[in-house]
């Protein structure tokens, strides 16, 4: 009981498989965008890394700031 194809497509299964050939190469599309975005994204990381290293490694050169001493408590005077 097998039914054999028909020689020619019928308009409907060509508009199908027209959608899906669309949708695959606007799903590799995408797929290669986010891959993009996500090389920038990782490049603009270890630039922003690289920015905050310097400056806490040019903070650290400095002379540290002695810490400020503590104020003496004062007792309070009973009224």
């Amino acid at each position: 009981m097998s039914v054999r194809k028909p020689a020619e497509s019928s308009p409907e299964s060509m508009a199908r498989a027209n959608r899906k050939r669309l949708a695959a190469e606007e799903g590799a599309s995408a797929m290669a965008e986010v891959g993009r975005q996500a090389i920038e994204v990782r490049r603009n990381m270890a630039r922003l890394r690289e920015l905050r290293e310097t400056r806490e490694a040019a903070a650290t050169r400095l002379a540290p700031l002695p810490a400020p001493t503590p104020k003496k408590r004062t007792r309070k005077l009973p009224r």
